[in-house]
């Protein structure tokens, strides 16, 4: 099969919306920073290949966003939350549920996707948040704000910071070699790869290929041993073979790469990733809803399901990629939990001791040059007030993405449960109609 890269193919269509790459193993290359609203959420001049998203959007509201009804309805909920001298809260605005609600109900119908949900952050809290649709497509059940979705490559920045905080207790350094970490490999792994540092894997600048090797990939399908021998087997089928480029001269967006960095952590500390990540960053964060996988039971509406589409249908699935490659795409959790992890990565002056402000800071900084730092896209947007940081992710079942404004302590996570230019621009949308709403010019 192939891989679910959801971020290659918008690597590729970037200059036309604010993307990047995912993992999609199941059918495709991974997809960043969220198709942007047409007209509206255009790239600025120079920004790179590969990124798309919400670029500057204008003030007011674009018309397009979801037609004129919802427009005006927004417009009437920033009029009274200005008559009322402060910005909409929960507890203030009571009827912001349902204003919320019923826009994404106007775009959910309008891309036709089976559900479609948002949860914003202002100021350390949830301010908003809103589910529409239902758990699978043909069903009745409906979504809702609890539910759990898969986030593709939102895992990316999880690992990232992970690896920052391991770095920070000691288990290694921004420039420790893949060679540092696997002397056993030397005589494997093509030579270049020897120098190929933490710091590179993490912003997708060590040469490893954003497509993994064909024998590989098939065998990482199979999921024999457990995952932490799956990982270990299919990242040495990738470092035997020749980089992709000369380590640390191209960008180029690797799953892989993000496996190789999951093997490392586990060499170094002798404990699962998955093990890792729940006990050093879930569990601190309160994100008790977070697993691996597929969510929900097998067979069962106890949570909303992905979808595919085939031909006109949005055909319903249980599917993942292999944990050969979960540090870069195989978290589930429910928003209400990925903006938990939004917040920390918004704080400024305290990290509650998880990561020095430092250490913050250099997760949101990319290479010269460059807009991908450790795991999160980093552009300038005007509604941003400064840099935004971004992430979108889909296993081509699921589409997520989040946006945050560290200038304005704001975030807003969109999530659905299908993939596809649909999914994306939907998405887009609904942030899009958020930031309007939560932040006014």
């Amino acid at each position: 099969m192939n891989q679910i890269n959801v971020f290659t193919t918008h690597i590729q269509t970037m200059k036309n919306r604010l993307r990047y790459p995912e993992p999609r193993s199941l059918c495709e290359p991974p997809a960043f920073p969220s198709p942007a609203l047409k007209g509206t959420l255009s790239p600025s001049d120079g920004e790179r290949e590969g990124v798309r998203g919400l670029t500057s959007i204008p003030w007011p509201a674009p018309i397009q966003l979801c037609g004129s009804g919802v427009l005006r309805l927004l417009v009437w909920i920033l009029l009274v939350s200005l008559s009322a001298g402060c910005l909409l809260t929960m507890s203030a605005a009571p009827s912001t549920y349902a204003d919320s609600a019923h826009a994404l109900e106007v775009i959910r119908k309008k891309h036709d996707l089976p559900a479609l949900a948002v949860v914003v952050v202002k100021d350390g809290r949830i301010c908003d948040r809103a589910a529409v649709g239902v758990r699978k497509r043909g069903g009745a059940t409906p979504v809702t704000t609890n539910d759990v979705f898969h986030i593709g490559s939102c895992t990316k920045p999880m690992t990232a910071t992970l690896t920052a905080m391991l770095i920070e207790g000691g288990k290694l350094r921004w420039d420790t070699t893949i060679a540092d970490v696997f002397p056993e490999l030397k005589c494997k792994m093509d030579k270049q790869y020897e120098i190929v540092t933490v710091e590179q894997l993490l912003t997708h600048r060590g040469g490893v290929p954003g497509t993994p090797p064909a024998a590989a990939w098939k065998r990482a399908w199979e999921q024999e041993g457990t995952p932490t021998q799956q990982r270990r087997e299919f990242i040495e089928a990738v470092l035997s073979q020749p980089p992709a480029a000369a380590p640390g001269t191209k960008m180029i967006y690797s799953n892989q790469g993000y496996a190789i960095i999951g093997a490392m952590l586990e060499k170094l500390t002798g404990t699962p990733w998955e093990t890792l990540i729940t006990q050093r960053l879930f569990k601190p964060l309160h994100m008790d809803s977070a697993g691996f996988g597929p969510p929900g039971t097998t067979g069962a509406v106890d949570q909303p399901w992905g979808h595919t589409r085939k031909l006109l249908a949005a055909v319903p699935s249980q599917e993942d990629n292999p944990p050969a490659i979960a540090p870069g795409g195989r978290v589930h959790c429910s928003l209400d939990d990925l903006a938990r992890f939004t917040m920390f990565h918004l704080q400024r002056g305290q990290t509650g001791g998880l990561l020095k402000l430092t250490t913050l800071n250099k997760l949101h900084t990319p290479p010269e040059g460059g807009d991908y730092a450790c795991g999160w896209v980093v552009v300038k947007r005007e509604w941003a007030g400064g840099n935004a940081l971004m992430h979108n992710g889909s296993n081509t079942m699921w589409y997520v993405v989040m946006w945050l404004a560290p200038e304005r302590n704001f975030s807003v996570v969109a999530a659905t449960n299908i993939a596809g230019s649909d999914a994306e621009q939907g998405c887009d949308e609904v942030a899009a109609a958020m930031i309007h709403q939560w932040l006014p010019k």
